[in-house]
């Protein structure tokens, strides 16, 4: 079977006629297989949802307990006959529960990797190398400028901050599924064990993946009521991006503000937002990142979506590899 007869493009997302299902549909489907929890992959109101346990948890967290008709759970690595089609789920990386999908049809098999990176991270499974004939990865930060330095360095970096400003609290911008419970764990791998402040708009997914085992430490939350301000003097407070464009972060004592993305390695958009303490802490994966996992799979053709598609579809090419954009839309950068 040819590949762009298995899987490809519609307006509601990358859609299997063989199997009559979509991957990460971006519009409510009748039958859709997720990724993971990340509001521009995993949306509410699909009729019947395949996904990870963990992704179907996290869905419920954000949406409720009907955020589909029904639902059922992909075992990492089994492999499950949906009409004409065989698919299997296998670790990404990226967050708790997520995974890459393999599609199989006729002796054709297609990688839909959602999102996913290679750094190692405390709070989730491994990428695993999937071989297929078409791979379909991501290009958030595919340019070659992209190269992201060791984790640990950036929050050795935080740490450094605190001992030399005892005096101000210490605001990190981290997004709530994923990057918010990375920072923590990093953190508390580098020795910080004092309590660690988060924003409500966190405590949910926190409590769920301390439910599953990933221990955050003691995490407090970052409320004034009954406390004196002086209280997040030296203290380290993590909320979602969007509360620090409030008042919200204006109640801490002489803040600093430090936003935790791969982004921030772009001068121009820390400036932009006002962040002091840039934190290139990234959950996809950077240049040498992308190009060494296409090397390593070996497919017989990439499929670049979302992000800087055409660099890669270049690079691809330059390595005798067949290679396309697929221009979905309706997917960001939530996870960053």
């Amino acid at each position: 079977m040819k590949p762009d007869a298995l899987l490809y493009p519609t307006p509601k997302g990358l859609f299997c006629e063989v199997g009559q299902f979509y991957v990460d549909p971006v519009q409510p489907v009748d039958r859709a297989l997720i990724t993971h929890g990340h509001a521009d992959h995993a949306r509410s109101g699909h009729g019947h949802v395949l996904a990870t346990r963990e992704t179907l948890d996290i869905m419920r967290i954000r949406y409720g307990e009907d955020f589909c008709n029904s639902e059922q759970v992909a075992a990492l690595g089994e492999k499950l006959v949906i009409n004409g089609a065989t698919v299997s789920f296998h670790p990404a990386g990226h967050v708790l529960g997520s995974a890459q999908i393999a599609v199989e049809a006729q002796g054709t098999r297609i990688v839909v990797s959602g999102d996913y990176k290679r750094r190692r991270d405390p709070t989730c499974l491994p990428f695993e190398p999937v071989a297929c004939d078409v791979f379909i990865t991501e290009a958030t930060f595919g340019l070659p400028v992209f190269h992201h330095p060791d984790d640990r360095l950036e929050v050795a970096k935080v740490l450094t901050s605190l001992r030399q400003f005892p005096e101000r609290a210490h605001l990190v911008g981290a997004y709530a599924l994923g990057k918010a419970q990375r920072v923590i764990a990093l953190l508390r791998e580098a020795g910080h064990e004092a309590p660690i402040y988060i924003h409500g708009a966190l405590v949910k997914l926190c409590d769920y993946y301390q439910s599953q085992g990933y221990d955050l430490g003691d995490l407090r939350p970052a409320t004034l009521v009954g406390h004196d301000r002086q209280v997040f003097a030296g203290a380290i407070v993590i909320g979602p991006p969007s509360a620090f464009a409030d008042k919200w972060a204006r109640r801490f004592p002489d803040p600093v503000s430090i936003f935790a993305s791969g982004w921030m390695l772009v001068r121009q958009r820390a400036k932009q937002r006002g962040v002091e303490l840039p934190m290139i802490i990234s959950d996809h994966c950077d240049w040498p990142e992308l190009t060494r996992t296409i090397l390593e799979i070996a497919p017989g053709q990439v499929w670049v979506t979302h992000g800087r598609e055409e660099a890669l579809v270049r690079w691809c090419e330059l390595q005798g590899i067949a290679a396309r954009p697929l221009h979905l839309v309706g997917y960001d950068d939530e996870g960053e």
